[in-house]
C-alpha cells in the first residue's frame, strides 16, 4: 500500500505506474482518493477545532460556576452541548471517509521499481542468466508421474478418492527423497545464517490482507468455514504477519529466517489443476526465506536471496536459469521480483521453481512494521520474501536431471546423508 502522502504529492507518478502494469482502470481511482482524503482532511480538521473549542468552553464553565455566574455557564453548556452533537457527525463522517480512502489504496498498485521491464504478462518476462548447462540425454525421458511410479512412489488414484483432484500419495523413495530435499534445504538454509521457524499453519483475515492483494488472495486462499482464519497458500505469509505492529530498533536489523511449512492452494484460473502429476496441486510443502531489513538494504538482500535458490538447485545437479519478472505479470504489492527456473529435459525447457519478491514497505505499511532509527525517528520497514525449495514441484526438476538410462535415479553427493546414504534409486516396478 502506497503512503497517501506520496499519492497526494505525485499523482501523476502513480498514474504513470499503473499504466506501466497495464492496470488502466485503475486510473480513475487515483483522483478519487485524492479528493476523498481532501474531504477527510477537512472533516478531520473542523472535528480538531470542535476539539479544542469544547475542552477551551469546558474551563471558561468552570470559572464562571466559580464566580457565580450561572446563566453565563448554562449559556456555554448549550454551546458544548450544540458542538458535541456536530462533532458526533463529524467523527461519523471522517470515520467513514478515512476507510473508503484505505479500500481504494488497498488495490492501487505498489509502486515498480526502474530496472523492472516494461511488459503486459509473463510471456514478456525477461532471461537474466542461466547457471549449468542444460542436457537432453540421449534417451527417452518419461512423465515425471511415471518416473515416481516405477519407484513406487506415486499414488494419485487413491488420494483422487480420498480427497479429489489436486492431491496426491507420495510413497517409499520418493517420499523420503521429498523429506530429504526439504531438510537439506533447512541446512541449507541455517548454514546461511538464516534462523529456522515453524510457523502457524492458519493465519487471520488482517494477516492475509496485510501480505497480499485481494485478487490473489481470491485466487489462492482456503477459508476455515465459521472462523476468522485462512490455510496459508505459503509460509512467507505467517512469517511476514510474525511481525505485525512491532516496532524494531534498527540495529537488530536485519531479521532473516527460513521456514518449513505445508500449502494449500485453490489454483483458480487458466491453469487449472494436474490430474496426473503434481506440478499444479492443492496441496504441497515448502522451505521458505523472509527478511525484514532497513528500506535501503533490500535490493542488496534481494541479489542474496535469488542466489541461493540458485546455489541450492546447482548443488542438486539441476541447471537453472533467472526471469525478471516484467512489469504487467508483478503482483500489486511487488516492487521487483524475479523466478529461478528449472530445466526440463523432458519438455526442454525451463519451468517455474520458485520466486524471489521485494515488496518495499507496501506489506510493512498494512501491518504496522517499523523501524526504530537511532535518532528515535520511525519509519516502515522493507519486507522480501523467496522460495528456497517446493517439493513435489523441485522433484520433476530433480527425476527429470538424475534420471539415468536404465530407470534409476541418482542421488547427489549433498543429499546422500539425508537419504540413509543411498546412491541411487532403483525402479520397482514397469510402467
Amino acid at each position: 500500500m502506497l503512503d497517501i502522502k506520496f499519492l497526494r504529492e505525485n499523482p501523476d507518478v502513480v498514474k504513470q505506474n499503473i499504466k506501466n502494469k497495464f492496470q488502466d482502470d485503475k486510473l480513475p481511482l487515483v483522483d478519487e482518493v485524492i479528493e476523498l482524503d481532501a474531504e477527510a482532511r477537512k472533516t478531520q480538521q473542523e472535528a480538531d477545532e470542535l476539539r479544542a473549542s469544547r475542552k477551551k468552553v469546558s474551563k471558561e464553565i468552570g470559572a464562571l460556576m466559580g464566580q457565580g455566574k450561572k446563566e453565563e455557564a448554562e449559556a456555554k453548556k448549550q454551546e458544548v452541548a450544540k458542538n458535541a452533537q456536530r462533532l458526533e457527525e463529524l467523527s461519523v463522517k471522517e470515520k467513514e471517509l478515512q476507510e473508503k480512502v484505505k479500500k481504494i489504496m488497498m488495490v492501487i498498485p505498489n509502486i515498480i521499481d526502474p530496472s523492472v521491464p516494461i511488459g503486459k504478462d509473463d510471456s514478456q518476462n525477461v532471461e537474466i542468466e542461466k547457471f549449468g548447462e542444460p542436457v537432453v540425454p540421449d534417451f527417452e525421458i518419461p512423465y515425471h508421474a511415471e518416473i515416481m511410479e516405477s519407484l513406487s512412489g506415486l499414488d494419485i488414484d487413491a488420494a483422487g478418492k480420498v480427497a479429489g483432484n489436486g492431491f496426491y500419495y507420495l510413497m517409499g523413495d520418493v517420499a523420503r527423497l521429498h523429506s530429504a530435499v526439504i531438510s537439506y534445504a533447512r541446512d541449507f538454509m541455517i548454514d546461511k545464517g538464516f534462523t529456522y521457524c515453524i510457523p502457524p499453519y492458519m493465519i487471520r483475515s488482517n494477516v492475509v490482507t496485510g501480505v497480499m492483494s485481494f485478487a490473489e488472495m481470491d485466487a489462492m486462499m482456503y477459508k476455515i468455514e465459521g472462523e476468522d482464519l485462512y490455510l496459508i497458500g505459503t509460509s512467507e505469509h505467517s512469517m511476514i504477519g510474525k511481525f505485525i505492529d512491532t516496532i524494531t530498533d534498527a540495529k537488530e536489523l536485519p531479521k532473516t529466517l527460513t521456514s518449513y511449512s505445508p500449502c494449500f492452494r485453490k489454483e483458480k484460473g487458466a491453469h487449472g489443476i494436474e490430474e496426473r502429476g503434481v506440478y499444479r496441486i492443492h496441496q504441497f510443502e515448502k522451505q521458505e526465506m523472509i527478511v525484514v531489513c532497513e528500506p535501503e538494504d533490500a535490493m542488496k538482500w534481494y541479489d542474496i536471496m535469488w542466489k541461493n535458490t540458485v546455489e541450492l538447485f546447482r548443488s542438486l545437479d539441476i541447471p537453472v536459469r533467472t526471469l525478471e519478472c516484467c512489469s504487467g505479470d508483478l503482483a500489486d504489492l511487488k516492487v521487483k521480483s524475479c523466478d529461478v527456473e528449472a530445466w526440463s529435459p523432458r519438455q526442454k525447457k525451463y519451468f517455474e521453481v520458485g520466486s524471489c519478491s521485494n515488496l518495499g514497505d507496501a506489506q510493512a505499511r498494512r501491518l504496522q512494521i517499523r523501524v526504530r532509527a537511532e535518532d528515535g525517528s520511525k519509519h516502515f520497514a522493507n519486507t522480501l520474501n523467496n522460495t528456497v525449495v517446493a517439493p513435489p514441484r523441485m522433484l520433476i526438476a530433480f527425476l527429470e536431471n538424475n534420471l539415468q538410462a536404465d530407470g534409476s535415479v541418482r542421488i547427489p553427493e549433498v543429499l546422500r546423508p539425508y537419504m540413509g546414504g543411498k546412491e541411487v534409486l532403483v525402479p520397482t516396478k514397469k510402467n
